[in-house]
């Protein structure tokens, strides 16, 4: 009997807002009848689930709805995201506005006057039960499925100080004071961040929206019809002219041009293609007219799949974030427990109801979260505040954990370690005089000066003249034969001449063992000169790669160059100075993310460093994601870090910043947790009144800034 292969579904789920959610939404539809597997990605909003044919997707939508969640069109997701935001952002506005006066009423006794505890209570139980729905609806929506997360803890918090403090209030028992800020100021801070949460969220749909936008829209068919891309088939002949992008993958059946494939291979120089050259879609033509036959399209493109890897990269989860949540599941029931307990041992003694009522009020007054509500968002909001500062953009707490274990870098070349700009760092002139020389390289450099190719742009910057050019012709894949100043010149590969001496041949191969690239130029057809053009060592890269190495940190560099110019640049800055370090050269843009998991298979915790479109995946499949700045949008969109002044000493400050901002937060967790342990059984025991109990909730959050305001005096390689 044959069996049926299983079958892939995609949910996009909205209302999840932890990875509690996420958590319980995966082993929900793990545990339906023939689903072999489901995961859930909290970051992208979306769930994939292996099942049988047999099992509807109604079901599976049925599994996820019945847990209080929606499923969702893809469109509508992001939609619902940013509905969310909006949201979050208007209670956190207006809970802001109402708790910051309840709080200056309730602790400064100079604004306090006859009645003020109404005016306190009329500015509190807004921000409570408004801004503090959707905790209180969570709430609710946990304790149906027996969960308990942050979301109670916020909500039996600020409950229990808006429900003694009207009993307090209306009926005048205990000793009269009221917590109606108490419970305001928790909603707020908790909103503060809960927004930050939501936003770093979306975020991590943008690399993935800004790639699908690099493609062309249409394609000009050979017969001078303009059809889409969907209509695109294999086989079929399209047009594209000078300064448009390829439609799709394809061959090139006429024409000679020279392409720009920077967005997808990140490497700087054109790549001259003629017939029988394959091509890659969304690669910019630069010059000439080129027919190319389609051989891959819609799904099977290099830019899908780049697409489909960044998207399955994605969205990791962080430990840091989900630490509160794992506790809480555990400290929240035993901190309603020891409230009941208390009230029934009090009673049972004979305790007068008030006092008993005071005691596990207070309980629950010294459980509220503001601590730990405060310990991550401010640890990050400091963190990466201090960050900005330093030209470092930290894209929310997972990257924070990420850090804490990274053993190996891996680097990209072009735009990270270089400038990604062509110079002209020699000019060798074997059998030629120094003023001959230099009048030959002007006369290159004023007929490069016609080309737009970037190799002659470098020419003419380095040897600018003005010069009277005559006839002008482009050979693709050659280099440029003109009349300057009426001298017939040619510059380019050795193909463009008819004589190359010896001594020239020599200083050629000599330039391209460096690493670098060798033009040739010489009047009529024999080559004189030899201009060696490199792509210049950012000035910074070698102190960078000397402060990862001081972190503990072994340096891979990773490039799609050829080994000999990814050698020498790996000399230039250091890179093998360090056991561990490597070179891997000549690897495609698709293979970069392979080679990262193939390290992190051996064990290693992988950063990788880069600023091209092609290094967008291996960013996403690396446990640390960081683009420098000067590199693509898609490249910045799919990090965790971004570097944005573009100095390398930036991505060492990078991490060690991420590492010291997680060893603070995780020092605000610790200290929340313990004040809590330690101080419910005082509170139980009638030590801590429920006025006790806010003031060492307050000084407990007071450690919490202080501590996270330490991450400010974070100096960093480039300033120490």
């Amino acid at each position: 009997m044959s069996v049926e292969a299983p079958i892939e579904a995609e949910l996009t789920i909205a209302g999840m807002t932890c990875g509690g959610c996420a958590a319980r939404v995966q082993s929900h539809l793990d545990g339906l009848d023939g689903v072999e597997m489901a995961l859930v990605n909290f970051a992208t909003g979306r769930a994939t689930v292996r099942h049988a044919r047999s099992v509807d997707r109604d079901v599976l939508t049925g599994a996820v709805e019945s847990l209080g969640y929606a499923v969702v069109g893809r469109d509508e997701g992001d939609l619902a995201e940013e509905a969310r935001e909006r949201e979050l952002r208007r209670r956190l506005v207006f809970a802001g506005a109402l708790a910051l006066p309840a709080m200056a009423l309730s602790m400064l006794m100079a604004l306090q006057f006859d009645g003020w505890e109404w005016v306190v209570a009329g500015l509190s139980i807004p921000v409570i039960l408004w801004s503090g729905l959707p905790f209180h609806r969570a709430t609710v929506l946990n304790l149906r499925h027996r969960a308990t997360t942050m979301d109670t803890l916020v909500s039996m918090g600020s409950l229990s100080a808006l429900g003694w403090s009207l009993v307090v209030l209306i009926a005048d028992v205990g000793d009269g004071h009221v917590y109606f800020e108490t419970g305001a100021v928790i909603i707020a801070l908790i909103l503060l961040g809960k927004w930050f949460e939501v936003r770093a969220k979306r975020r991590s749909g943008d690399a993935i929206r800004a790639l699908a936008d690099l493609g062309a829209k249409t394609a000009l068919l050979e017969d001078g019809r303009e059809v889409g891309l969907a209509d695109l088939e294999v086989g079929m002949r399209f047009m594209v002219r000078p300064g448009e992008k390829i439609a799709t993958d394809g061959v090139v059946v006429d024409g000679a041009s020279a392409v720009d494939a920077s967005m997808v291979t990140g490497e700087p120089v054109p790549v001259e293609v003629g017939v029988g050259t394959e091509v890659i879609g969304a690669t910019l033509n630069t010059s000439g007219s080129l027919t190319v036959e389609a051989t891959r399209v819609g799904a099977d493109t290099a830019l899908a799949q780049i697409i489909r890897l960044v998207d399955e990269a994605q969205g990791s989860r962080a430990e840091i974030q989900r630490l509160a949540d794992r506790v809480s599941a555990v400290f929240v029931p035993v901190a309603i427990v020891v409230a009941f307990a208390t009230l029934a041992v009090w009673l049972a003694v004979g305790q007068p109801a008030s006092e008993a009522f005071t005691a596990a009020v207070a309980v629950l007054i010294i459980a509220c979260p503001c601590a730990l509500g405060l310990a991550t968002p401010l640890g990050i909001m400091v963190g990466t505040g201090r960050g900005a500062q330093l030209g470092v953009i930290i894209k929310g707490g997972e990257v924070l954990e990420d850090t804490r274990a990274i053993d190996a870098v891996v680097v990209d070349k072009t735009g990270t370690l270089t400038e990604a700009s062509m110079v002209v760092s020699e000019l060798i002139a074997p059998e030629l005089d120094d003023v001959t020389a230099l009048y030959v390289a002007r006369l290159a450099g004023a007929a490069e000066a016609r080309s737009e190719h970037p190799i002659a742009a470098a020419i003419a910057a380095a040897y600018p003249a003005p010069a009277d050019i005559g006839t002008f012709e482009n050979r693709p894949g050659l280099g440029v034969v003109a009349t300057v100043d009426d001298c017939q010149l040619r510059v380019g590969r050795r193909l463009l001449f008819d004589d190359v001496p010896a001594t020239v041949e020599a200083a050629a191969s000599t330039a391209e063992a460096s690493g670098a690239t060798a033009v040739l130029a010489g009047r009529q057809s024999k080559a004189e000169i030899v201009f060696v053009v490199n792509d210049a060592v950012k000035q910074t890269s070698p102190a960078a790669i000397a402060a990862l190495h001081d972190q503990g940190l072994t340096v891979t560099l990773l490039t799609g160059d050829n080994e000999r110019t990814a050698a020498a640049v790996a000399r230039t800055v250091g890179i093998g100075t360090r056991p561990g370090d490597a070179v891997i050269a000549e690897v495609l843009p698709a293979d970069k993310a392979q080679v990262v998991a193939s390290m992190q298979a051996e064990g290693h915790r992988v950063a990788m460093v880069g600023d091209g479109i092609n290094d967008a995946p291996a960013l996403a499949q690396a446990d640390l994601g960081i683009a420098v700045g000067t590199g693509t949008d898609v490249a910045i969109e799919a990090s965790d870090l971004t570097v944005v002044s573009g100095d390398l000493r930036g991505v060492a400050d990078a991490i060690a910043l991420s590492r010291r901002t997680l060893a603070v937060i995780k020092g605000n967790l610790f200290w929340a947790f313990a004040y809590n342990a330690a101080a419910i059984p005082l509170a139980a025991s009638g030590v801590l009144n429920p006025m006790i109990a806010a003031g060492a909730m307050g000084l407990s959050s007071l450690f919490v800034v202080t501590n996270s305001l330490r991450l400010r005096r974070f100096a960093g390689y480039r300033r120490s």
